[in-house]
């Protein structure tokens, strides 16, 4: 990849990287990462940009194989991490999840998807899918709240479907546009770096919403105090 993403990023978030180090077994590599990233407790992955950057290089002819079939594998994945982060949070409920100087699972991180929960409802399940680290906890927190199953199945197989498949068709797409397919190397770099602005956009608004309720605390202790007075 290009000299500057290099330097940015380690070689397990370079999806070029991964993609030709994994050589013929890239498609099952990607479908290994998605599952592991969608269900498995570990959200620090290239789970956009590796869908996208599949569906170039099938354009490309780098990986060798049908892209129905691309798609279908990935969609499975997606959805069988979905269902086994659903019953780890059914058997084990948040109980991982309250150590805060914790590298990944921190309570934080179930607070926040909780927000996201409580705020769009089984929806949640299918919207999620398109922001990085809440898709990883979101099953937690549906299995953890004992969510109906078949409610659950239904909505994160819609959402698997317009994550893993849309993603890899959209990669797939711009991939036989002659300047993309002339630079795909600008290409990858411009997915990765859009795959990480909700990142730094819920870090934004986390912020935000701490120094509200730091601002709000201190007048509502007053308040409370001055009606017991």
């Amino acid at each position: 990849m290009l000299p500057l993403v290099a330097m940015l990023m380690p070689n397990w978030m370079d999806p070029e990287y991964l993609l030709t180090w994994l050589g013929d077994w890239a498609l099952w590599g990607t479908a290994a990462v998605v599952f592991i990233e969608c269900g498995l407790l570990f959200p620090i992955l290239p789970g956009d940009s590796l869908l996208f950057a599949v569906g170039l290089f099938i354009a490309h002819g780098t990986i060798d194989v049908p892209l129905w079939l691309a798609c279908v594998i990935l969609t499975v994945a997606a959805f069988l991490g979905n269902v086994s982060g659903y019953y780890i949070g059914r058997v084990l409920g948040t109980t991982l999840f309250t150590n805060p100087n914790a590298r990944f699972l921190k309570p934080k991180y179930i607070e926040e998807t909780h927000a996201f929960f409580e705020k769009y409802g089984p929806r949640a399940l299918v919207l999620a899918r398109f922001v990085p680290i809440v898709r990883t906890f979101i099953t937690i927190v549906a299995g953890a709240g004992k969510m109906d199953p078949k409610k659950f199945f239904v909505w994160t197989g819609v959402g698997a479907v317009l994550w893993a498949t849309g993603l890899t068709l959209l990669g797939h797409a711009l991939g036989q546009v002659k300047f993309i397919h002339e630079h795909l190397e600008s290409a990858i770099l411009l997915i990765v770096l859009i795959s990480v602005v909700p990142m730094f956009v819920e870090w934004f608004l986390a912020k935000r919403r701490a120094r509200t309720a730091a601002a709000v605390a201190p007048k509502h202790a007053a308040t409370t105090n001055h009606l017991n007075d």
